[in-house]
């Protein structure tokens, strides 16, 4: 416990060196010097909180809230001194929306503690005293041989020992941990991989050496000492050693492993990465708000401090006979007095700040984002996914988006790849009908045939089998008979990769020929034209970015050493010595201007001696503990060169459906689409005209190949110069990863400016990083836009990360980008819908919401100053306590949080149909100054016709009641209060333009409610209140006819100016929005037209509105979504209409 609570305050750091030491099954020594090193358990904590720390830590966390601590003070203020209001009326609130917000958060914490205790209850087996052991996972020790069974999740992150192979190999999947569904084999060392059972595995003594937790999935660094009889071996661990936790053993039996990293220093639990918060233009604007009605609050209440001693200052105010004041106040301090009647009447007005504001803003975002998931039209049938939320907090961010950035492969394309064509030799080939045709030779011509490849197409197309990740379907490779033997095969051997190019060019080798059939421990098995062929494999160099390739060095049948490589151009081309460079070069640009995604296939051959330095090398670098990836870098280097150019592949990626159209729409709703990929210049530019991204009017300018400062610069000053005198035409811009690099250092503002001035920008050949510093650099430009990042794999992490809002595919390489994203969607097309109707309805129903809890506080406080000018500032409250309490949780709440709820302004077909009005909610427009300003004079304004309408038409005459009994200041503020709650409803009506049964029912169901509670708190005693002021006050005023005149006047009064300034507006200076609203009105059909029809078009027409009205019923609940049936609903009024 000590040693925690010193690592929580940082004295006592849990790792002290850069490496751990793990004994095998843990076997210490026995020398008395040696210091075991701690570790942590194996329990997992995806909670937040603890029983104990639950109330401080919640506690701690809601009152950082601006709103919340400003009324703790408050409530604190009411117990110390002698305030106007009871500290129920501060202090009730505060307890509603503290507790509302813990439950729900003790709630989901709750879930994570139960689901915490279910994984680390989880039955595993050890092996301990030469036997298995049964436990539980939590009780997993580092050093501990655990055993993992078939189809099981590994419970912690181990060490391959051995497996029911010989060769000591196992297939696993990662899904859960990266979204990838192929199988990948991990093997290991050959001393340890003959330990297949539990009482050679406790006879093993062996020390693992690795490096300290870190959350890289596929970085491992360590090695491992034997010890066998007198001697030590010592041998390399990488990743393909490493079992992590999470991932799932498959076509084995069982595996024996050691455990290395337990608990939460696991890889799974270090990649619970902590998503820095994003916080929405809407918050940031609400928070604005706040402080300025904080300073409106400050103002009054020293205003009305200081008119109060003012008034005082005359003897008769100030000591009325009255209001005589003790010894105590009159020899009390002048500086104390004041401060507290400035406290007072803080206390007093404290109600214009809103504090149960951010407690339905939470409830709104949280129960507003299920209509995401809900929807129909963003639901992708053919892969059974529907649309996926991971955070709330930024749908109305969704309506603001200024720039989207969007990778290309599995984005805009289907990242389903298809053979096209290849270069062999200089010579260009196509596959025609199972063949492989040399370009210009028709189909049947005999140099076409399969059965006939020359030297040089064989060894291209085995180059390609072997240099691969693929996998082979288990079913296919279980037989007794092993995948080499397969000649007996019926049916076409089932692929599963990582990389979908790589499946696709196994695929095409396959039906030219060439087919891999399986690996079978360090072989590979091919069989060429029907002949198979086994290739020892050696070693494997494996595809990073920074290289941009990957390599195998296997042995031949004939014993000669091989190395085949396969990579991007541009990292081929320049090691590659020999063959066709120049004709493949041109070839591998012509695939690119056809769209088509490119690789280089080279080969080395190596002679005895350079084979034993090559793995002499491998092995020092693969054994290292320090800079391991530095020197396998350096060594990879060495051994890729003096290449022999085999050719070079082109793969076809389809674009996804409506690809083009969505970006069209993007455009119009005024959305610049910039284009980050890691695709070759030609290729990205091809697909960029293909999709739409460039039109081929639009005046492509380049910032490309650059290699130093001053030729990147001088070519920006000329592409800017350019711009400026072609600024009729739309440019698009072409910018590659180094030349960005260059721009970014020295001239980024020239680059920002020329980025501007584009209506489409490009960005080719992007490292992960590269894509995030572009949004990083839009997002922080002076002009502050809205960001949008869109992406399918782990490389776009990074990006969707760095924007405002990042949205993840569902795509092929992998869940990263969805596990990491904000939103989820299944295709590029469900952009339009979510950005143009949820976005657009999230942004008005909040901006809605905001605005008018400001408006409705300003209402409700501002009668309360007023009144103080007729109490002589005496702290006087014009409403009763309980009222005070009651008007922001129960009078009007439910209206605002249905309208922010199923609010539709304009039908959700149009606005998809329609994407120029998007335009209408961009730059925050309904939650800049001039609405704000708006709302506020509004509230005051209503807030005046309250108090003074009620004065002028009650305060005069007091005497209005029948049997001659007088109205007192408590039925006066009764009255006020009255047409305050059926005025601000009422407005909240007026801004309604979806109504459903939900909406009517709170709306008349609130104004109901206030009546009956009234009426049952003022007209009964209850033995619980101190004092009852209200008795029988609302029924007396309920019984004057003169009241209920007042109301209705006062309320009309209201009201009437607001509806007149909307009719002139809209019919004077109408918005695109409001337009599209009178259109939606213009379609709506009734039945009086129905009945103007001929006979046979009526029954068409009654057939289709009772179509309507089933549409009506069944979208009732899902409002914010225009459904496929909402779709329908929109196309029959308009059929009906044309009719």
């Amino acid at each position: 416990m000590l040693r925690w609570v010193r690592q929580q305050l940082g004295f006592d750091p849990p790792h002290q060196s850069d490496t751990r030491t793990i004994y095998i099954a843990n076997r210490f020594p026995q020398h008395g010097h040696y210091v075991p090193q701690k570790f942590a358990d194996n329990r997992i904590i995806s909670s937040k909180y603890t029983v104990w720390n639950f109330v401080p830590k919640n506690l701690f966390e809601q009152f950082r809230r601006v709103a919340n601590f400003y009324f703790l003070i408050i409530f604190l203020v009411q117990l110390m001194i002698d305030t106007p209001t009871s500290p129920i009326t501060s202090g009730l609130p505060l307890f509603f929306v503290i507790t509302v917000t813990a439950i729900k958060q003790g709630y989901e914490d709750w879930l994570r503690h139960k689901a915490d205790n279910e994984v680390n209850g989880a039955p595993v087996y050890v092996v301990r005293s030469g036997g298995l052991v049964k436990t539980r996972s939590k009780n997993i020790r580092v050093g501990d041989i655990v055993r993992v069974a078939k189809d099981e999740t590994f419970p912690v992150d181990l060490v391959l020992l051995s497996s029911d192979r010989v060769d000591g190999s196992c297939h696993v999947t990662t899904a859960s941990l990266d979204g990838e569904t192929n199988l990948k084999t991990h093997v290991a060392v050959p001393e340890t991989a003959v330990l297949q059972s539990v009482a050679n595995l406790d006879k093993l003594v062996a020390v693992i050496e690795c490096q300290q937790p870190e959350a890289d999935l596929y970085r491992f660094v360590g090695r491992i000492t034997i010890s066998q009889q007198t001697e030590e071996i010592v041998r390399p661990l990488g990743p393909e050693t490493l079992l992590l936790r999470g991932a799932r053993l498959k076509n084995t039996k069982e595996i024996f492993g050691v455990a290395v990293y337990t608990g939460m220093e696991t890889k799974m639990a270090l990649n619970y990465k902590s998503k820095s918060q994003k916080r929405s233009a809407v918050e940031k604007s609400m928070n604005s708000f706040l402080i300025i009605y904080l300073i409106i609050l400050l103002f009054e209440a020293i205003l009305s401090t200081i008119l109060k001693y003012a008034w005082q200052a005359e003897e008769k105010w100030d000591e009325p006979w009255y209001n005589e004041k003790t010894e105590h106040e009159r020899n009390s301090s002048k500086i104390l007095r004041f401060i507290s009647d400035f406290l007072a009447f803080l206390v007093l007005y404290n109600f214009i700040i809103p504090i149960s504001l951010y407690v339905t803003v939470e409830m709104q975002k949280f129960l507003g984002s299920f209509f995401i998931g809900w929807d129909l039209d963003l639901y992708h049938k053919e892969t059974n996914q529907r649309a996926q939320v991971n955070t709330s907090d930024l749908n109305e961010e969704l309506g603001q988006v200024e720039y989207v950035f969007t990778d290309k492969t599995g984005t805009l394309t289907e990242n389903e790849m298809q053979f096209r064509e290849c270069s062999i030799n200089g010579i260009k080939y196509q596959e025609v009908n199972g063949k492989l045709t040399p370009e210009g030779c028709s189909e049947d011509s005999p140099d076409g045939n399969r059965h006939s490849l020359m030297k040089e197409e064989e060894l291209f197309l085995k180059a390609v089998c072997l240099c691969h990740t693929v996998q082979i379907n288990a079913d296919q490779t279980d037989g007794a008979d092993g995948p080499w033997h397969a000649n007996g095969i019926a049916s076409p051997l089932e692929y599963y990769a990582s990389s979908p190019d790589e499946k696709a060019l196994v695929e095409a080798a396959s039906r030219v020929g060439v087919v891999f059939t399986g690996t079978s421990g360090d072989s590979m098995e091919v069989k060429s034209l029907g002949k198979p062929e086994r290739y020892k494999l050696l070693h494997v160099l494996e595809f990073d970015p920074n290289r941009r390739r990957m390599s195998v060095i296997v042995e031949s049948p004939s014993g000669e050493k091989l190395l085949f490589t396969k990579g991007a151009e541009s990292s081929i081309l320049p090691r590659s010595k020999s063959g066709e460079i120049d004709k493949t070069r041109i070839h591998v640009d012509e695939f690119a201007l056809k769209g088509l995604r490119t690789l280089c296939v080279a080969y080395r051959r190596f002679t005895p001696e350079e084979y034993q330095e090559i793995g002499k090398r491998l092995h020092e670098a693969r054994t290292a503990l320090q800079q391991r990836e530095e020197r396998l870098a350096d060594v990879f280097n060495f051994i890729e060169r003096d290449l022999e150019l085999l050719g070079a592949t082109g793969v076809e990626d389809k674009l996804q459906e409506k690809v083009q159209e969505t970006i069209e729409a993007l455009r119009l709703a005024g959305i610049k689409v910039w284009v980050l990929t890691g695709d070759k210049h030609e290729t990205a530019v091809s697909v960029s005209l293909s999709c739409g991204h460039f039109h081929r009017t639009m005046n492509i300018l380049e910032l490309v190949q650059h290699k130093s400062d001053s030729t990147c610069a001088e070519q920006l000053r000329q592409l800017a110069k350019r711009i400026k005198e072609d600024h009729v035409i739309q440019h698009g811009l072409v910018v590659d990863g180094t030349s960005l690099s260059l721009a970014l250092r020295e001239h980024e503002k020239l680059f920002m400016e020329v980025c501007k001035n584009c209506s489409a920008v490009l960005c080719c050949r992007m490292a992960p990083l590269q894509k995030a510093k572009v949004v990083r650099l839009l997002k922080t430009s002076p002009e502050k836009p809205i960001t949008l990042a869109i992406g399918d794999g782990a490389n776009d992490v990074s990006m969707i990360q760095e924007a405002h809002v990042g949205i993840g595919i569902m795509g092929k390489e992998g869940r990263q980008a969805v596990r990491n994203s904000d939103y989820a969607i299944a295709r590029f097309k469900f952009l339009s819908k979510l950005l143009f109707v949820h976005g657009h309805f999230y942004y008005i129903r909040i901006a809605t919401l905001v605005q008018y809890f400001f408006y409705k506080n300003v209402c409700f406080i501002t009668p309360q100053f007023l009144y103080q000018f007729f109490c002589l500032f005496s702290q006087q409250t014009l409403y009763d306590s309980v009222y005070l309490t009651l008007y922001n949780i129960c009078f009007t709440s439910l209206p605002v949080l249905i309208y922010s709820l199923f609010e539709q302004h304009v039908h959700p077909h149009v606005l998809q149909s329609k994407p120029v009005l998007y335009r209408d909610i961009s730059k925050n427009a309904h939650l800049g100054f001039k609405p704000f300003l708006y709302w506020t004079i509004l509230g005051f304004f209503h807030a005046f016709v309250f108090f003074y309408g009620s004065y002028l038409l009650m305060g005069e005459d007091t005497s209005l009641l029948g049997n001659g009994q007088m109205f007192g200041n408590w039925t006066f503020g009764t009255l006020v209060f009255t047409v305050m709650v059926i005025t601000v409803t009422m407005k909240m009506a007026l801004e309604t333009h979806f109504w459903t049964w939900i909406n009517h029912f709170v709306t008349w169901g609130s104004i109901v409610f206030y009546f009956i509670f009234s009426l049952f708190y003022g007209g009964i005693i209850w033995p619980f209140l101190h004092t009852q002021d209200m008795y029988f006050v609302f029924v007396q005023l309920l019984s004057s006819g003169s009241a209920w005149f007042a109301i209705i006047l006062i309320v009309v009064a209201c009201l009437f100016i607001d509806v007149v300034k909307k009719v002139l507006y809209r019919h004077l200076q109408p918005t695109s929005t409001e337009k599209a609203q009178m259109y939606s009105n213009r379609v709506a059909l009734s039945d009086e037209f129905i009945a103007l029809q001929p006979l046979s078009r009526a029954r068409n027409q009654l057939s289709k509105i009772s179509l309507l009205r089933q549409v009506q019923v069944s979208t009732a609940w899902t409002p914010c979504a225009a459904s496929r049936m909402g779709k329908q609903h929109a196309h029959l009024l308009e059929e009906c209409w044309n009719d």
